[in-house]
């Protein structure tokens, strides 16, 4: 198991280019105890193998047909790194419990991110947003 210090990967973050993540999508009917055994599958990939993800967080609506996914990456590399690490349990969560993957980004991702993402993303380069940071309440 990858263990990295939580305050070095903030403190990391800071002074790179960080990235948060909102994933959404659409859980099949029907499909919901699956999809919570596949989540917990990715989670548990993403504890054991990334070392710049800094939030992973999963969410259910309260009627259980649509979730998100609040994750936060050091850079742009980690979420490269992330990708590559759940990739074919993402392709399951996909193929068998969920539809209608949506992603957000915001932050300024490196050129590398960009071609991955509209090459590989669910949906092409049309089912990610992508938001630059304009201000904030730290100078």
């Amino acid at each position: 198991m990858t263990t990295v210090s939580q305050d070095r990967l903030e403190k990391e973050a800071q002074t790179t280019n960080r990235l948060d993540v909102t994933a959404h999508g659409r859980i099949r009917e029907g499909k919901l105890e699956g999809f919570k055994r596949q989540a917990a599958e990715m989670i548990r990939q993403t504890k054991e193998k990334d070392t710049k993800t800094l939030r992973y967080d999963w969410f259910i609506s309260t009627d259980g047909t649509e979730f998100e996914v609040l994750e936060a990456y050091v850079n742009s590399e980690g979420l490269i790194e992330h990708s590559m690490h759940i990739g074919e349990a993402r392709n399951v969560l996909f193929s068998e419990f969920a539809d209608d993957h949506r992603i957000t980004v915001h932050g300024d991702p490196s050129p590398q991110l960009v071609e991955l993402v509209n090459t590989h993303a669910p949906g092409g380069a049309g089912g990610v947003k992508w938001y630059s940071f304009l201000q904030g309440l730290e100078p």
